[in-house]
Parts: C-alpha cells; sequence; structure tokens
C-alpha cells in the first residue's frame, strides 16, 4: 500500500497559529467530562481527574486537546445547561494553564459558541453541522471546524447501516458539507473532514473507511482520524475496551500513511512515538 502524499501544502489554522500539516500530523488528546463514555467511564468526570488527564496529554506531547460533554452514542440525557458547565469552565481553565490549542467536542452552537469565548479555536461537530447555527458561530469566532460523517444523528442508535459504496457516500456527504462551511465564511485552513469511524457503520465499513483514508485525504482538506479504542477494533479483532491499545497505534499507523492529519487519540504518548517514527522511516526512504 503506497504511503499518500498530498498535492500541495495542507496548512490547518488553530487560532492565531497557522500549522503546517502537509507531512506531521498533529496528536490530538481526548478529554471527556462525561459519566458514561466508552472508555474509562468517569475517570475524568472530576475536575482534580479531569485536569491531571489534561497535565498528562500536555506532557506526553499533545498538539491539541478535545473536550467533550457528552458521549456520541446512547447514553443519560445530558441538557444544554448541563453540557456549557461540564465543558466551558474547564476549556477557560485549560487555556490559562497551557499554551495548546483548544477545541471543543459538541454538535451544539451555544455551547461552541461559549467555548470559543474562553478559548477553544476547534469545533468538533460530530453531527455534521445538524445545528443550523454552528457554522455561523464558528465563522464569528474565526473558529475551524471539523466537519463529520454520520448516517444519522448522535445519541440515536443506528445498528444496521447500509450503503451501497460507503465510501462514495461518505465523500459525498463530507464534500456538501464542506461547501456549506465555505458558504459560511470559513476558508479552507478552517475545515476538517473526519469519516466518522463507528458512527452509523458496521465494524468492516469502519475498516473499509481506514483503508481508504487516502481517498478521502485527496479531497484536500486536512484529514482528522478517530479510531482510538473504537467499537471496530474491538469487534474485527475480538478486544476488550481495554485491550485496545496496540489496534489503535496500529490503526493511527495506517492512517498517517493514508494521509490522516489530525489523529484523535487516547493515548497520546504512544500515537506522537509512532508519529515520530514514522516520519524518520519516511524520510530515510526519500
Amino acid at each position: 500500500m503506497p504511503v499518500f502524499r498530498p498535492a500541495g501544502p495542507l496548512v490547518l489554522s488553530l487560532g492565531k497559529r497557522r500549522v503546517d500539516v502537509t507531512t506531521r500530523p498533529l496528536v490530538m488528546g481526548i478529554l471527556n467530562r462525561t459519566r458514561d463514555s466508552f472508555y474509562e467511564p468517569a475517570a475524568t468526570y472530576d475536575l482534580d481527574g479531569f485536569f491531571r488527564r489534561a497535565d498528562q496529554l500536555v506532557s506526553d506531547g499533545a498538539d491539541l486537546l478535545d473536550v467533550g460533554g457528552v458521549k456520541a452514542g446512547p447514553g443519560e440525557e445530558v441538557s444544554e445547561l448541563e453540557e456549557l458547565d461540564r465543558v466551558v469552565p474547564v476549556i477557560a481553565e485549560l487555556a490559562e494553564r497551557f499554551d495548546v490549542p483548544m477545541s471543543v467536542d459538541t454538535w451544539r452552537a451555544s455551547v461552541a459558541a461559549a467555548s470559543f469565548e474562553v478559548g477553544a479555536c476547534v469545533g468538533n461537530d460530530i453531527s455534521g453541522f445538524g445545528d443550523e447555527e454552528y457554522l455561523a458561530v464558528a465563522a464569528k469566532a474565526g473558529a475551524t471546524v471539523v466537519a463529520t460523517h454520520i448516517r444519522l444523528r448522535p445519541r440515536v442508535p443506528d445498528p444496521h447501516p447500509h450503503y451501497d459504496d460507503v465510501t462514495a457516500s461518505v465523500t459525498e456527504f463530507l464534500l456538501e458539507r464542506r461547501a456549506r462551511a465555505y458558504d459560511a465564511g470559513l476558508s479552507h485552513e478552517q475545515v476538517i473532514l473526519d469519516a466518522g469511524l463507528d458512527l452509523g457503520k458496521t465494524p468492516a465499513q469502519s475498516l473499509e473507511l481506514l483503508r481508504r483514508s487516502s481517498d478521502l485525504a485527496a479531497l484536500g482538506s486536512p484529514l482528522l482520524l478517530s479510531a482510538s479504542n473504537k467499537t471496530f477494533l474491538g469487534a474485527l479483532l475480538e478486544l476488550d475496551v481495554r485491550e485496545r491499545r496496540e489496534a489503535s497505534l496500529s490503526a493511527a499507523a495506517l492512517g498517517i500513511t493514508q494521509g490522516c492529519r489530525v489523529l484523535r487519540v487516547h493515548d497520546v504518548e504512544g500515537t506522537v512515538r509512532v508519529r515520530d517514527a514514522l516520519e524518520r522511516l519516511l524520510e530515510v526512504d526519500a
């Protein structure tokens, strides 16, 4: 399988920063303030645990931090006020503590707006901009957005997803969402694409999208890979959620070679080592 090489420079806007991700991916550390996350439920819900994890992720080399207050899948109801309370104060505190870009993992425009006001510069929206105000809020704040493919919507079970061609369907969806972002005033440096592995996909469909990441990377926007500890890895390799570290690192390595330029992960230290080792190996190969 050949290594994907972009046709031209690929630059990502992260607040006041402009980061060249043409050949060097960014590692995004996951910080969940949820009680029911599929991975380590409630481990970082309390503030002490949350900030300990943040300190660790930054020490391990995270290029940016992604803060979320509501899990993507079915679970306990989280109101808008509760989500605001979970994520906005901690993003403000993180912005004071660290010189690291912040992303807010939310599909609510109101939560994104409040997060941008206190220091977040990326809106990671797994709904595919289901909230019609989301892009306007991001454009007003000068923030970058993640356009993610999802078949239905967050929090809704999707046990039997069907596609005639999953990669073609995801490509069409992402191109349409990117066009919406451009129409709202965002630049090409402010749009990240995400195939949405596990979001309305069977394990086999998610694997196909991972293997065909180069097709999505060829669309010309930075491609985000969120495969860390995902269900499709467990299903295909018969691994419990606590046994998926090596599979997650392998998925990250495959994604890097196929053009993924933002890696959303739990294991920042391991992913940074994989990224840096691949960079050296590819330099030698060149």
